[in-house]
């Protein structure tokens, strides 16, 4: 059980390290308080110390983005770190899960190249049993530097085509001329498909400042 003040925080902390990727917000970190916890922090106490964290650059967060409509979406949000091995020490580096652990290490690197970046929402109707349906698609990420946008998939792999088309299939309803691109981990050359949808992997992006450039 927390005590309190720093101890709540300390909570806070190692929460969301565990958390890296997903979507939250401070009332939904309320309700893990109290049923994990057993803690009766408030939201507000947590979207203050959230604020501190942001503050001494331990956490920075990004926001959901419509790529269709072009205006971004309340909460909830994501929330990464800005040091990845500092993460993983708090955790005591028990959990590191390589799909959270990429997706963060490419968060790091746009933000490092200057670009703003936001997590996209791909809003699409889609007939289930005869109705019709809303479905949300989330582009990992939406990153902007100027005029330039790129809607980026951070994938472990894409070794079968039902993978590809899962992949891909968020990045595929972006009807619009920005860049497109799946990272992967695997050791691959550059390509773009018939759809404009360009795969690198991961290595190469982040060997080369100018990688997404080329593609």
């Amino acid at each position: 059980m927390a005590s309190g003040g720093g101890g709540e925080l300390d909570d806070l902390v190692n929460v969301l390290a565990s958390g890296i990727g997903t979507l939250t917000n401070p009332r939904k970190l309320e309700n893990t308080f109290r049923s994990v916890l057993h803690s009766k922090i408030s939201s507000n106490t947590i979207s203050s110390y959230i604020g501190y964290l942001e503050d001494v650059f331990v956490i920075e967060e990004a926001r959901r983005y419509d790529v269709k409509g072009r205006g971004y979406i309340g909460s909830p949000l994501k929330y990464y770190f800005e040091d990845v091995g500092l993460r993983n020490a708090r955790l005591g580096f028990r959990q590191v899960e390589e799909s959270y652990i990429m997706e963060n290490v490419v968060y790091n690197e746009l933000r490092a190249r200057g670009y703003s970046v936001d997590v996209g929402v791909d809003e699409k109707r889609i007939r289930e049993e005869g109705r019709e349906a809303r479905k949300r698609l989330e582009v990992d990420f939406v990153a902007n530097r100027g005029f330039n946008r790129i809607c980026i998939q951070a994938a472990l792999e894409m070794r079968t085509p039902e993978k590809a088309a899962q992949e891909k299939a968020s990045l595929l309803g972006i009807n619009d001329s920005f860049k497109k691109v799946v990272l992967v981990r695997d050791v691959v050359r550059p390509l773009r498909d018939e759809r404009d949808v360009a795969t690198m992997s991961v290595f190469d992006f982040l060997l080369d400042e100018n990688s997404l450039a080329g593609i």
